[in-house]
């Protein structure tokens, strides 16, 4: 009885890489005739029949792109999801979204379920989870499989895939010099641990702004908080210990959720915002923008970003099978929204 085939199991069997099964059966001219023939002769004894991820790539195009992010409750990655759907509706592609809530498994069978015919590529920002397990096989396979991949905001090295990011390290660092130029100098820093890579990024700008300006960095001053998106009982009572503990005059927060809540504490320990202390976070959402007094803020641009990594996907998807795949990161700029929580600067 012949028994079934998968890509791996035939590149096991012919001491190649999937990706190189993969080509020599569609005929590209990238892999030897000699090495092509010799796949396409072992796969037809064997009756391989292609899984439903090579179909979906190159028998039925879904004209689908398959989008998983960490949270949907940000106001960056709605404002993502907006980009990414006007540009594909713009070149009739369709989107369907996932969310992995920052769990390592579900980010798996997420990208599983999609990779079944359902869609052409991906478009992703990491779960926590993931950056912390470090284990990224599924982003491998499907890429393996033909399936491109582009990530955004939160993205691993290592990958062979695109990236869209915003320069995280510097967009920190505008906040940051703001503050001490209004004529702050005992600026502490809310961020995240450092696996998180904008956590790590964000709180880099905030220590290269205190270089710039000669001032020494108080290790009390950087709280460091387990879960970026969340803001736990756990978060909220570290974050009071830490603003009641420390004698700041700034504060810098990696996303909008943290300068809301640190602005409260901040009202109930008697002090006012930016009198006593002024405030800049990561993120112009709504939150900011309605908070009392309005939070300034470093603006990701979002719709942006969706945009350009939607256009990159599309645009791979589209291009001729021959191409010699390519690999790059491009970077969307930062601008600084000045707001009440900050003192004006003398101009």
């Amino acid at each position: 009885m012949k028994r079934k085939l998968t890509l791996k199991s035939i590149a096991k069997e012919m001491d190649v890489s999937i990706s190189t099964v993969s080509k020599a059966l569609r005929d590209s001219p990238e892999i030897s005739e000699e090495t092509r023939e010799k796949i396409k002769a072992y796969a037809k004894l064997y009756n391989y029949k292609p899984n439903n991820i090579a179909l979906s790539l190159k028998n039925r195009k879904t004209n689908t792109i398959g989008v998983i992010i960490p949270q949907i409750v940000h106001h960056f990655f709605t404002t993502v999801i907006r980009g990414i759907e006007a540009e594909a509706r713009e070149n009739n592609y369709n989107v369907i979204i996932c969310l992995s809530n920052n769990d390592f498994d579900k980010e798996v069978l997420n990208m599983e379920l999609l990779a079944n015919g359902s869609t052409d590529g991906f478009i992703l920002s990491v779960s926590k989870e993931t950056m912390q397990k470090e284990d990224y096989h599924h982003l491998n396979e499907v890429i393996e499989q033909g399936m491109p991949v582009v990530m955004f905001d939160r993205v691993v090295e290592g990958i062979p895939c695109d990236r869209v990011l915003i320069n995280d390290t510097q967009g920190a660092k505008k906040g940051v010099t703001h503050m001490i130029r209004s004529g702050c100098r005992k600026i502490g820093i809310i961020t995240s641990e450092d696996y998180v890579s904008v956590g790590r990024l964000r709180t880099e700008g905030y220590l290269d702004a205190h270089d710039d300006f000669g001032i020494e960095v108080d290790e009390n001053r950087i709280l460091k908080l387990d879960n970026i998106d969340d803001l736990d009982e756990s978060a909220k009572k570290r974050i009071k210990t830490f603003i009641e503990n420390n004698d700041l005059d700034g504060l810098f927060t990696v996303n909008e959720l943290f300068a809301v809540y640190a602005a409260r504490v901040i009202a109930k320990a008697g002090k006012t915002v930016p009198d006593d202390i002024s405030i800049v976070c990561f993120t112009d959402g709504e939150l900011s923008e309605h908070m009392m007094p309005s939070i300034t803020a470093v603006s990701q641009h979002g719709e942006e970003m969706g945009r350009k990594a939607a256009s990159i996907l599309i645009n791979k998807l589209e291009r001729p099978e021959d191409e010699t795949e390519e690999y790059g990161t491009s970077y969307i700029e930062t601008s600084l929204i000045e707001r009440e929580s900050t003192r004006k600067l003398n101009r």
